[in-house]
């Protein structure tokens, strides 16, 4: 049965934040809460659903606006890439700071590369891809054929590495090595922008000579 998903876009960098649940289930996971928590907390009512846990591809301010008022909401779970740890407690790190609504998230969950968590009903797989900061992580659910990729792939990009701990050479690899590796129909859901597939970012990178 493939899940349930719910793009929402929030704040001012038009993030996508996701909703993941089972047909049978009234659990979710939010991938990447960017901000507007009000607007979060009504789908979820609307939906009829309880957050299970967050999941957090990286730490940027971003992707993380929301999280602290559905720990408050919820008391939920907070998972990350253990590398990405440093960032997430760190204002300045992750850009909140200069943007002038310093944030941080602490207490969360820390995950390796590989680590498998089994949230709503479902089976979430961590890589981690760094490049865009030092921890940033992807969430696959082999099953259903889906990448949750945050700012590692974009449809026919990637994200940004000229921010604090960012990688070009890593990023590059990250995407070369451990997402462009899964099945050509895996459905590729990105922090921003439209979805895409992994067959057509590697028909993509083929065309540009990107390695």
């Amino acid at each position: 049965m493939l899940p349930e998903i719910k793009q929402l876009v929030l704040g001012g960098m038009a993030t996508n934040c996701y909703l993941v649940w089972k047909q049978d289930q009234k659990t979710c996971a939010v991938i990447d809460p960017a901000g507007e928590a009000g607007t979060i907390q009504r789908t979820l009512v609307s939906l009829g659903l309880t957050p299970a846990a967050v999941l957090l591809t990286h730490s940027h301010f971003d992707h993380i606006g929301a999280v602290a008022a559905l720990v408050r909401r919820y008391a939920v779970p907070v998972y990350m890439s253990r590398t990405e740890a440093a960032v997430a407690a760190d204002a300045e790190l992750n850009l909140s700071a200069a943007f002038g609504i310093p944030m941080t998230v602490s207490n969360a969950e820390l995950l390796e590369n590989g680590a498998v968590l089994q949230i709503a009903g479902l089976e979430f797989t961590v890589l981690h891809t760094p490049g865009h900061t030092a921890g940033s992580c992807c969430y696959y659910l082999k099953e259903a054929g889906v990448l949750f990729s945050g700012d590692t792939l974009f449809y026919r990009s990637h994200g940004r590495t000229d921010f604090p701990t960012g990688s070009e050479r890593q990023i590059l690899d990250s995407i070369r090595d451990h997402l462009l590796t899964l099945p050509g129909n895996t459905v590729v859901y990105p922090g921003h922008d439209a979805a895409t597939t992994i067959e057509d970012e590697k028909k993509w990178y083929r065309t540009n000579d990107i390695d």
